[in-house]
């Protein structure tokens, strides 16, 4: 397969994290498998089979396209992306688990929209922003515009409730919308609104003033609402810096809740220590790194802020995600990119970093 001019960096470091990713599932599912399943290695073969490897053939497909065709289907894509988010509200299409109404199945297999939505998002507003060069620093043209298509988008996510896929979707946007050029002053405006909103969030729903609560006092209720902090965090420092060894883990019996999804960077601290650890944030430093170099480089201000949105997106939520679990930040449930359990937010990861590949090939030197 062809691969002139494409960030080569890049594409070693997303194929990395992915391979990553199903080395410590392939351990930190083995309980869960044979409890569910009656064999150690369901969780694995399906993440292989419907996630890494659909996921990466999409990734080379994706590279090969023009991004500035994106542009024109922005929208189509998001209108479809949304009636999707609509759907996992009717009965016998969408399905919930855990209060959580965030799948629907399709040809009996389940897809998550919440994930492509991230991705879908950042296409259209990478469109929308690029067509208001003129308009912005005009408040009625342009910030009080995109508030609008933040508050469409938040809608369904609220209802589901998936507030964690929200946060990182305003985050990207407000990134986003930084980076088109837009008054600095509008940011604060977004950000006090964003503030209040938030409150509003935690007032309606006690359970996320409980996280908080867990936040400032992981000893609070040990035995429940603080378990999976606690438990997390009993697992990190366990592995101490070279881990427990490969397999070795004691949390992943059923001690610690979400042991592939959220709680994954526990696990692989467990088992890896911190040496494992550190390759891990390097690798998503690397990430990082060749990802605003390619922004910076774009040919186009349609591919910087596509660029800008995938990075930051990864990265926003990379950092959240490990943040939480380490009780930096109040416990959020988002995944980690390229390494939680989970076809849909594997497939649309690697389709994004396609994007972001196809990007390079047209940087300016």
């Amino acid at each position: 397969m062809r691969l002139k001019g494409v960030d080569k960096t890049l594409l070693i470091t997303v194929i990395a994290l992915s391979v990553f990713g199903l080395i410590v599932i392939s351990s930190a599912s083995v309980v869960m498998s044979y409890n569910n399943f009656g064999y150690n290695h369901y969780y694995l073969s399906h993440q292989f089979l419907y996630g890494f490897l659909p996921g990466i053939l999409l990734l080379f497909l994706v590279q090969k396209i023009d991004y500035r065709i994106l542009k024109k289907y922005a929208f189509l894509f998001l209108i479809i992306t949304l009636l999707l988010l609509v759907i996992v509200f009717i009965p016998g299409l969408g399905y919930g688990l855990k209060g959580a109404d965030r799948w629907i199945v399709i040809a009996g297999i389940s897809i998550q929209p919440s994930e492509f939505i991230k991705l879908i998002f950042i296409l259209y507003l990478a469109a929308w922003l690029e067509k208001r060069k003129k308009d912005k620093q005009n408040f009625s043209k342009s910030l009080i515009p995109f508030v609008v298509i933040i508050l469409v988008i938040s809608f369904p996510l609220i209802m589901q409730p998936d507030i964690g896929t929200l946060s990182i979707i305003i985050l990207t946007a407000v990134i986003m919308y930084f980076m088109s050029g837009m008054k600095i002053s509008h940011i604060f405006i977004l950000a006090s609104g964003g503030i209040m909103g938030l409150l509003l969030l935690i007032k309606i729903a006690p359970y996320r003033m409980n996280r908080f609560m867990v936040f400032l006092h992981p000893e609070l209720d040990p035995q429940g609402i603080g378990y999976q902090i606690n438990q997390a965090l009993l697992a990190i420092g366990s592995g101490g810096f070279f881990g427990l060894g490969f397999g070795r883990s004691r949390q992943k019996f059923n001690y610690l809740p979400e042991s592939i999804g959220d709680s994954i960077f526990a696990i692989t601290g467990e088992e890896l220590g911190f040496i494992g650890l550190f390759v891990l944030l390097t690798l998503f430093l690397i990430f990082a790194l060749r990802g605003y170099k390619i922004a910076s480089k774009a040919p186009d201000d349609f591919g910087k802020l596509v660029a800008v949105g995938i990075t930051s997106w990864i990265i926003f939520q990379a950092f959240m995600n490990i943040a939480a679990i380490t009780s930096l930040i109040p416990l959020t449930g988002i995944p980690l990119p390229f390494i939680s359990y989970g076809g849909s937010a594997l497939i649309t990861s690697l389709i994004g970093c396609g994007i972001l590949l196809s990007i390079s090939k047209y940087s300016r030197n």
